[in-house]
């Protein structure tokens, strides 16, 4: 029987009266899978409730930052503790310094850090700063890596090995994209050739950990670490992008994962437990460069907001050992090995990495974006509207990835790779 979906229909309607698109972000219209969004009432462990009482086995975790899972009772303690005491002081308050404390301890890399509001804004303040740490102006970026929804970063790809980015989306000028020079990914010709032709005007090479925006592009270490050497051979900033993989591969993140060291990094995600967050860091002679200490100005009225910062504490304290993020790591590998074991001899990947994985219909699993095969989304698109109807939620678009949280037991993911792998046959048929 088809799940009820009226109260959802509703509100989807209501909200387009009032909202473009009726969302707040765009994927979750659900235009790239069709079907009716559905509006979460509540969530609690590894399952998340809507309007209409259908219950569903979360893989979303809401892009990412539920590693403990939903309504977690020590992250809700603590903010809710917090709240009590106060929402907003527009001042620097103990939870602010505690997870700071925090951070610099478990990142070996990280020396200062500092809190804003997303990640967005994290990696929007490290370019600037990156900009006038070494008084150059261009920065390099890669297909397939998404880095928020800043202007000179939303580019898509020229012709060439290596080309000055043009806007992706309307109301960027191309002025603004002309200081940023798109690189494809897994390419180590075109990463020379960015040096060779622009090492005395780049002042930063941005990069995911893992691009994990645009599918989960998992990259060489040889490659990584070639990126590191030409950098510091030139004098260029790296900065990592760790929003989505800081905290959740591991405690270190992509950083360790690679075995390099960047200049500066960008979180968000897992650090805030839940509540909007996003931060940067790196070393301490550069993040000095920042007002009130240096000449680059950055600031937000919210940045270190105290119910933020005390989930992000609860959920690190809770993090630190790593014990949890290795629980979470062991069931996703056996989740996957289920469904690689169950969808062999079909032209079907999973990657994975971390707590992190994704189903994309293509043998063998790219590792740039220009390599995913749009007919895919097709099947994707089947195999999303097949398991909402049977109580699992995955993420509403094709090139998005799939998280598992330490809330999910084992029985419970052993159950829905049976279901998974059901559908994505059929969603081949």
């Amino acid at each position: 029987m088809p799940q009820p979906t009226d109260k959802s229909r509703k509100i989807v309607a209501r909200a387009q009266h009032v909202m473009p698109g009726g969302v707040s972000s765009p994927v979750r219209a659900f235009k790239a899978v069709g079907g009716i969004p559905r509006i979460m009432a509540s969530g609690n462990g590894a399952y998340m409730t809507d309007v209409d009482g259908n219950r569903y086995l979360d893989f979303g975790a809401s892009w990412g930052p539920l590693l403990l899972g939903h309504s977690d009772p020590d992250v809700v303690n603590a903010v809710t503790t917090q709240a009590q005491r106060g929402l907003t002081f527009g001042t620097t308050t103990e939870p602010e310094c505690e997870l700071a404390e925090h951070v610099t301890k478990l990142l070996p890399h990280i020396e200062k850090v500092r809190f804003v509001s997303s990640g967005t804004e994290a990696v929007m303040s490290a370019i600037r700063l990156a900009r006038g740490f070494t008084g150059r102006n261009l920065i390099a970026k890669f297909e397939g890596c998404y880095h928020g929804h800043l202007d000179y970063l939303l580019v898509s790809a020229g012709s060439g090995l290596a080309t000055f980015g043009n806007p992706s989306s309307a109301g960027v000028p191309e002025a603004v994209t002309t200081q940023t020079v798109l690189l494809p990914l897994d390419d180590e010709s075109a990463l020379k050739q960015l040096f060779d032709d622009h090492a005395h005007d780049l002042a930063a090479v941005c990069i995911e950990g893992i691009p994990a925006n645009n599918g989960l592009l998992i990259q060489r270490p040889e490659y990584m670490k070639l990126l590191r050497e030409l950098c510091d051979q030139h004098g260029v900033l790296l900065i990592l992008d760790e929003v989505i993989t800081g905290f959740r591969i591991g405690v270190t993140g992509a950083a360790c994962h690679y075995d390099i060291i960047p200049d500066l990094a960008c979180y968000g995600k897992v650090i805030g437990g839940g509540m909007p967050v996003g931060a940067f860091g790196g070393k301490a002679k550069i993040m000095d460069q920042l007002s009130p200490d240096g000449p680059v100005y950055q600031a937000g009225t919210l940045s270190g907001n105290p119910v933020t910062m005390a989930a992000g504490r609860a959920t690190l304290q809770k993090l630190s050992d790593g014990t949890t993020i290795e629980r979470a790591n062991s069931m996703t590998a056996d989740f996957v090995n289920t469904l690689r074991t169950q969808l062999k001899d079909l032209p079907i990947s999973i990657v994975t990495v971390g707590s992190i994985f994704w189903i994309v219909f293509q043998t063998p699993p790219p590792r740039r974006a220009d390599h995913i095969d749009s007919k895919g989304t097709e099947h994707y698109a089947t195999l999303h509207a097949s398991l909402l109807e049977k109580g699992i939620y995955f993420p509403p678009s094709a090139y998005e990835v799939c998280f598992v949280s330490a809330a999910h037991e084992p029985d419970m993911l052993s159950q829905a790779a049976e279901t998974v792998a059901e559908c994505a046959r059929n969603a081949l048929e």
